[in-house]
């Protein structure tokens, strides 16, 4: 099954500093028919203004995936890690047994990204962090894996069976990927527009897919693609 979940009809939060659209139910915002897909239960699209961000706060037994969108976040965390994140790179924190940490937009630009959590296969465990960088002309017309349970292909690595995958499509390129049954997918447009299995997507559209699925991107506009793949 696909389920297209438009931009204008996502949750919404926004006070002085940041501007955060809920995929599913966060904070606040509860609807009972978007509590997650399979592991995944949190896909937040949020604006964080310059010299702004989220002060220190505890996460244990989550796997959070920030995926930067435009500028750069600088984290800092209990475990000593210190790190900045810049567009369209990925950093990624295994809570396990408990972890503080602030996620602070430096620069002098608002800072868009996707942050998303994914449950763990397993309670627990060591914390740990990592970033990576991913040039955006590497993953031109293919995905690229940014992050996975097993690192493989060099990608970072998370607690659970599941894949994070970036691409770009141009205009009149084709992109495809195939969901098998007992998996769950949520693929988000990052920017531009493209169609799936016919139906046009435009930027910061979600779409849910439950079980065996084969999916066709077509590139309409230069477009910018963040999927995940999960039990």
């Amino acid at each position: 099954m696909i389920d297209i979940r438009r931009f204008e009809n996502l949750g919404r939060f926004k006070n002085e500093w940041l501007n955060a659209n809920y995929h599913f139910s966060f904070s606040g915002y509860h609807d009972p028919g978007r509590m997650g897909e399979g592991a995944l239960r949190v896909w937040n699209d949020d604006t964080i203004e310059p010299h702004t961000g989220f002060p220190p706060h505890g996460h244990q037994s989550m796997e959070i995936i920030t995926y930067v969108r435009k500028g750069a976040i600088t984290h800092k965390d209990s475990l000593g890690n210190h790190g900045r994140t810049e567009a369209g790179d990925v950093q990624v924190m295994s809570a396990g047994t408990g972890v503080q940490h602030a996620e602070w937009n430096e620069e002098d630009e608002a800072t868009t990204l996707f942050q998303i959590w994914i449950q763990p296969r397993s309670a627990g465990g060591k914390p740990n962090w990592g970033a990576r960088k991913f040039p955006k002309g590497e993953r031109s017309g293919n995905w690229a894996l940014l992050a996975s349970g097993d690192g493989d292909k060099d990608s970072l690595v998370i607690n659970q069976h599941a894949k994070i995958l970036g691409a770009t499509l141009k205009t009149g390129e084709k992109l495809t990927y195939e969901v098998t049954a007992g998996r769950h997918g949520y693929l988000v447009l990052a920017a531009g527009s493209v169609t799936l299995n016919g139906e046009t997507l435009k930027a910061r559209d979600g779409v849910a897919v439950t079980g065996a699925e084969s999916l066709v991107l077509d590139g309409v506009e230069d477009a910018e693609i963040v999927f995940v793949d999960t039990v």
